[in-house]
């Protein structure tokens, strides 16, 4: 069985659809969706799901660093008092994202540093959005890591360099989506060099459908894919790959492992 450690299902692109996407996720053997929020408005969307598929679907809680604005101490202020008001899986999907837009950078950071302290707080993982912002993510990680800070990397398409920095805070999974199996992406190369131990499987879904589906809407049920490009690149069995994953995935989210 594999887990799908990111998908946005609770994306408008899905609405109506909710049941036949999971279903066909578990016609492939994708039986746990991670939700990671992306902000205020997506929360009641996220957790109905989670409701609604409690062995399926574990919410996440946290700003998407895209969606920070100057009233940032606001934004933090709702999403605590979320953040506290019942059980999530993590913390996420949280970090810096300097690709669109590097006018609130001051922002970002504030806003990334006070989720993940939060985190720590709660002892829960954080699911880290690091888009051309690998040093001001490092930065901020440097100044809190310890054996209480856990989580992934969400779609690492880093250098060898900078995986290997992140093996060393010693409690961080990277994320290999869709984009390990573009031809160009050159991911493949770099992943070869990252033992399994290290990675854990994602969608991000509705975005970056995997090859042969490029292009179109991402979902759980892609997994498999990406699944297949590891086995091509690490030369083992998929089911290996799988159960490889698996216990990687529950390791970083042990609330998912259902008693």
């Amino acid at each position: 069985m594999y887990i799908d450690t990111h998908t946005h299902l609770f994306s408008e692109k899905f609405e109506g659809e909710y049941e036949a996407v999971i279903q066909r996720a578990l016609d492939a053997g994708v039986d746990k969706l991670l939700l990671p929020n992306i902000d205020l408005d997506t929360v009641n969307a996220m957790n109905a799901l989670e409701e609604k598929y409690p062995n399926n679907c574990f919410s996440m809680m946290g700003l998407h660093p895209s969606n920070v604005t100057e009233d940032v101490d606001h934004q933090l202020d709702l999403v605590k008092k979320e953040l506290y008001s019942r059980p999530y899986i993590a913390v996420g999907e949280i970090g810096i994202d300097l690709y669109w837009d590097k006018t609130l950078l001051a922002q970002q950071q504030k806003a990334f540093e006070q989720q993940l302290l939060w985190a720590k707080e709660l002892n829960l993982p954080i699911v880290i959005h690091a888009r051309e912002s690998f040093d001001e993510i490092f930065e901020i990680v440097d100044k809190h890591n310890d054996e209480n800070l856990t989580g992934v990397f969400h779609c690492f398409t880093g250098t060898v360099e900078q995986a290997q920095k992140i093996i060393a805070y010693g409690g961080f999974k990277m994320g290999i989506g869709g984009v390990v199996t573009f031809k160009k992406a050159g991911l493949d190369k770099v992943v070869k060099e990252i033992p399994l131990e290290h990675l854990v499987l994602e969608t991000d879904a509705p975005y970056l459908a995997p090859s042969p589906n490029r292009g179109k809407r991402n979902e759980s049920a892609y997994i498999p894919f990406i699944a297949d490009k590891l086995s091509d690149i690490f030369e083992m069995p998929v089911e290996e790959i799988a159960a490889i994953t698996t216990k990687n995935a529950e390791q970083v989210f042990p609330k998912i492992i259902k008693a």
